[in-house]
């Protein structure tokens, strides 16, 4: 049985009993990031504290069995998602990975004549590198209409396609509205039509079971922090041969395999030639101790936890006075909300004076503001570790906040 006060008891921050504004925490702003369980930490601190090299740098032990553990971490993580070792970079996280494709692929093969295809509802990390691609190589932005409810269907997507749309870049799970799209039906229409298919997994990918060959998306990218890892570590996964095809964007030590004089420059196959420098070789190491942790855990036992949790949050918010939710239907741990007549970032406040951690504001996706017609709204984001109780205490809270509002604000 799958049982989140024991899972707890994995993670320092709740056995320290972590506090803020002298509340126990309730730490609701999973979307934004992760706490880290000991394996985590643990394998961070085994590399700084007994294994510290570099990587491809020295004919010594401790430089070999960095590179060892390098090699050790990314079989896993290609497991972890189905895809094959060499399709597997390791990046600073999901803006780095779009930005690689976006640079090292978009901005080689687009022409003023190409279209690429968002939606309103992406985060930024999906948005500005194509509007630097559009910028330079004179392609269009597009973006596929949403449904009233603020959902991307295939339908939607079968309009919005042309002759001139080489690229589609879609979030599989969105950051503010939470739905899930079905990724590899869009990935089966596009390639049908020539179409590239690039997905952002930031929100998806630590929450359920993600299989590339079967998606057959073409680009996922995801970052370790959102899934109990460190910051600064992340993963673009590409098909092989668009890999191979891509320039890659940064250049330097450990990607080529001989430069001359004269200019000339053999690069490293991939995934080797994008990842230029030295590695984030702690990151790595908890990356792939975070990846062994959720599928300890199980995927599909954590999706299901987590839409009981949702339900049960949802039930509960519906007998708060004036509340508007915005995603009510979603099928992910993330619920967008407003009390009517009090500001998102002032509600934040409120929450956090009682120890909740939840997030206001635009949430990087400010394109969506004008869908929602709302200047900022408040996040709640759920993961495995979030328990009744604490929904309980949000909930009651939520009830109790206008009396101090308009003391403290007025």
């Amino acid at each position: 049985m799958f049982d989140p006060y024991k899972i707890r008891n994995d993670f320092p921050m709740f056995r320290n009993k972590t506090q803020m504004q002298g509340h126990d925490l309730v730490f609701l702003d999973n979307a934004s990031t992760t706490f880290k369980p000991d394996s985590v930490i643990n394998a961070v601190n085994q590399y700084l504290k007994n294994e510290t090299s570099n990587s491809h740098r020295g004919d010594y032990d401790l430089c070999y069995n960095a590179d060892k553990r390098i090699a050790e971490a990314r079989q896993t993580v290609a497991k972890f998602i189905n895809a094959n070792e060499d399709e597997v970079v390791f990046t600073s996280g999901t803006s780095m990975s779009i930005n690689l494709v976006a640079y090292g692929y978009a901005m080689k093969y687009l022409t003023k004549d190409d279209e690429i295809l968002l939606t309103e509802a992406e985060h930024a990390s999906n948005v500005l590198p194509w509007f630097k691609v559009s910028e330079i190589t004179g392609c269009k932005i597009s973006y596929i209409p949403l449904t009233k409810e603020g959902r991307l269907t295939l339908e939607n997507v079968k309009k919005s396609i042309g002759s001139a749309t080489k690229i589609i870049s879609i979030a599989q799970v969105t950051n503010v509205l939470g739905y899930i799209t079905d990724v590899k039906s869009i990935a089966k229409l596009a390639h049908e039509n020539n179409i590239l298919l690039m997905c952002d997994g930031a929100q998806s990918v630590p929450h359920m079971k993600i299989d590339v060959k079967d998606l057959d998306v073409d680009f996922l990218t995801f970052s370790g922090h959102k899934m109990c890892g460190p910051t600064g570590i992340g993963v673009l996964y590409g098909k092989y041969e668009l890999l191979d095809k891509m320039d890659p964007v940064f250049v330097g030590g450990g990607m080529n395999a001989k430069f001359f004089m004269n200019g000339e420059v053999k690069y490293l196959n991939p995934p080797t030639k994008f990842e230029a420098g030295t590695l984030n070789i702690e990151g790595i190491y908890g990356l792939e101790a975070a990846v062994q942790y959720v599928e300890n855990l199980g995927l599909d036992n954590i999706r299901k936890y987590e839409e009981d949790l949702r339900k049960y949050l949802i039930s509960r918010l519906e007998g708060v006075p004036n509340i508007v939710i915005y995603n009510k239907d979603a099928e992910s741990g993330i619920v967008t909300f407003n009390i009517k007549g009090v500001f998102a970032q002032d509600e934040a406040t409120y929450l956090n004076s009682k120890g909740i951690a939840c997030r206001s504001g635009q949430h990087c996706a400010k394109i969506l503001n004008d869908f929602l017609k709302e200047v900022a709204t408040v996040r709640c984001s759920l993961y495995f570790y979030n328990t009744r109780e604490e929904i309980d205490y949000f909930v009651e809270t939520l009830k109790t906040g206008g009396d101090f509002l308009d003391a403290y604000f007025a």
